[in-house]
């Protein structure tokens, strides 16, 4: 199923579902279990997923001689604009609070997230290192499951070729496996957003121009959050340690942005974005080749700042205030997730399932934010493709490369 057409249908499932929910709410008993449905199938895929791309990720780049100085920079940039970008997207939904005064029929008990409030700093970092790893998997502890997942893609790359080269090769497998699972549930989604939109809608049809108008709210806090990042952070980070000129850079790569804004893909700009950081920016060859195709997999800035903001909004929209240190979670597993979630089609739905589940947050608020997920995905793609090609500068510079920037 192509990605626009898939878009198009869950289009016409939100339609459908506000009609329905609005002109039939004694009705919804009917739909409204294909919204359960769609959530219980992404919660079944979400640990096998994040532990099979997560450790072929590592494999991969561990492979790929990624241990090097290039990599170390590679990799290094990449976490810290990630980081930048959430820290960013956190700061502005916590000033603007899209999510505060909207019940949006977000009405379930959160015994979980109550009980979490309670925990300290020291005791959620010593518990991102788990007792038993199965107990882990079973409670979908994500912390702990990402943190063993690291480790164990990690001392893979550290063993005999042999043995390395199976277990690479079966995890690759078990992606590849996970990926075309998470395709199939995928197609669903225009039922599951239907059977969700419904239910909301004839919770709330009294209400419905508050809704509208704090999703309005929500859509501009990730935008403006977006435009910051790209803006202003993107382009000081390119000055102070690329050396370069931030204006001159941005008009080498405009057709690139707009092919991205337009495909919603890292993937499918990819060729677009090596061409023109290579040609026209002047990055060798050298840079290009590894830097771009990792960035395009592992490196989601808008995508991350996005799964953040929604974290939030969600948690606003459910009448909860999320201590530091669960926002600080927040900010720890949509980094993570980001990575994890890199190559899977419609990441920004695994993502935010996963961000959800690490602070206990109910996965029913996913169907809202998909509701405008098409338009903020044009957005948060772009965001993604430009810090890629300011990410190649600034390592093809601090290799004493000279540019035409």
């Amino acid at each position: 199923m192509k990605r626009l057409e898939l878009h198009w249908q869950i289009l016409i499932g939100l339609i459908l579902g506000i009609l329905y929910g609005f002109f039939f709410p004694d009705n919804v008993k009917y739909v409204d279990w294909l919204g359960e449905l769609f959530i219980r199938a992404l919660k079944m895929i979400i640990v096998p997923l994040i532990v099979a791309s997560l450790i072929s990720g590592i494999t991969n780049i561990g492979s790929s001689k990624s241990l090097g100085r290039l990599g170390l920079k590679t990799l290094g940039y990449y976490l810290m604009t990630s980081a930048l970008a959430i820290i960013t997207g956190l700061i502005l939904v916590n000033l603007i609070e899209p999510g505060v005064g909207a019940s949006l029929g977000l009405t379930e008990e959160v015994e979980e997230l109550e009980a979490a409030k309670g925990k300290s700093m020291r005791d959620t970092l010593i518990n991102i290192i788990p007792e038993n790893i199965v107990k882990a998997f079973a409670n979908t502890d994500m912390l702990s499951i990402i943190f063993f997942s690291i480790l164990f893609g990690f001392f893979i790359t550290r063993i005999n070729k042999t043995s390395r080269d199976f277990m690479i090769n079966f995890f690759n497998s078990a992606f590849e496996v996970m990926m075309k699972l998470t395709m199939f549930i995928i197609r669903f989604t225009p039922l599951g957003i239907f059977g969700i939109v419904a239910g909301v809608v004839a919770e709330e049809s009294n209400n419905l121009a508050e809704l509208a108008g704090r999703m309005g709210w929500y859509m501009l806090t990730v935008i403006g959050a977006l435009f910051i990042h790209s803006s202003i952070i993107m382009p000081v980070l390119l000055r102070t340690l690329g050396k370069s000129n931030p204006a001159k850079h941005f008009k080498y790569m405009r057709s690139v942005l707009l092919t991205a804004f337009s495909t919603s893909s890292s993937g499918a700009t990819l060729s677009f974005t090596m061409n023109a950081v290579e040609n026209d920016v002047g990055v060798s060859n050298k840079v290009t080749s590894f830097t771009l195709p990792l960035g395009a997999t592992i490196n989601m800035d808008g995508t991350a700042l996005y799964e953040c903001v929604a974290a939030m909004f969600i948690a606003q929209a459910y009448g909860i205030d999320l201590a530091f240190g669960q926002q600080i979670i927040v900010v720890a597993t949509a980094l993570l997730a980001s990575i994890g979630a890199a190559g899977i089609p419609m990441a920004g739905l695994v993502m935010i399932s996963i961000i959800l589940t690490a602070v206990g947050l109910p996965l029913e608020g996913v169907g809202l934010i998909l509701a405008v997920d098409r338009i903020l995905d044009m957005f948060r793609t772009s965001v993604n493709v430009w810090s890629d090609s300011c990410g190649a500068a600034i390592i093809g510079k601090s290799e004493g490369e000279k540019l035409n920037i």
